[in-house]
């Protein structure tokens, strides 16, 4: 079969290429989503992905910029995940799912949420197969959905980790913790790994970059 290009650089061709061969295997081309705009720089999230976090914090992040663009999401295998942190982090709850006790059905709850969802969170057991693995890429890259496994999860696009937590709200042995700033690492492949410095949350329980000019706030590390 001869692929008819238009006369574009050979890097749009080669682009273009590509979206019309997957378009023929009747798989969409990975697209761009929505991302939390306190990652920007640091991740892009593109369709037919699956993205591994160490974190509730890191879950709902990656879960908010879709939500918030009006994306259906479900959660499974988790009743840890905050509802009322995910709200203000942008999650819109009424388009959210919860599957918090799946049993030994999380693999085919979990594919049965990637056929009618955008985005599916994923609290991964701590034994996955190649098998159960390639069976739901497969799933995502047909049907353009994303999964965020909270755990351990092969040849996932990237791999978000959280280091470096300091809170604030405590005072000399006294008070609240109200906020919490943390570097988040962002790694793919083996390029070097992304770093920025976020708010998550901050006082209002929002997620946000950290601005290096703002006044300093009174931070404690907690272990």
């Amino acid at each position: 079969m001869t692929v008819a290009l238009s006369p574009t650089p050979e890097s749009s061709k080669l682009s273009e290429l590509r979206e019309r061969v997957n378009q023929m295997q009747g798989r969409p081309a990975s697209q761009p989503v929505a991302t939390h705009p306190a990652l920007a720089g640091l991740l892009q999230l593109q369709t037919g992905s699956s993205y591994g976090v160490d974190s509730a914090s890191l879950a709902i992040a990656l879960m908010a910029g879709p939500s918030a663009d009006g994306a259906w999401c479900g959660v499974v295998g988790s009743a840890e995940l905050g509802l009322e942190a995910a709200a203000a982090a942008g999650v819109e709850l009424r388009r959210t799912i919860l599957v918090p006790d799946p049993g030994d059905a999380w693999l085919e709850v979990t594919a049965a949420l990637i056929d009618v969802l955008g985005v599916v969170v994923l609290r991964a057991p701590s034994s996955i197969t190649d098998g159960e693995v390639a069976r739901l890429s497969a799933r995502l890259r047909q049907r353009g959905a994303i999964l965020i496994s909270w755990g351990d999860w092969p040849r996932c696009e990237a791999r978000l980790t959280m280091r470096d937590a300091q809170w604030g709200g405590l005072g000399q042995g006294h008070g609240h913790l109200q906020a919490r700033q943390v570097t988040v690492d962002v790694q793919r492949g083996t390029a070097p790994a992304r770093s920025g410095r976020l708010w998550l949350p901050d006082a209002d329980l929002a997620i946000r970059r950290v601005e290096s000019e703002a006044k300093p706030t009174v931070l404690r590390s907690v272990s």
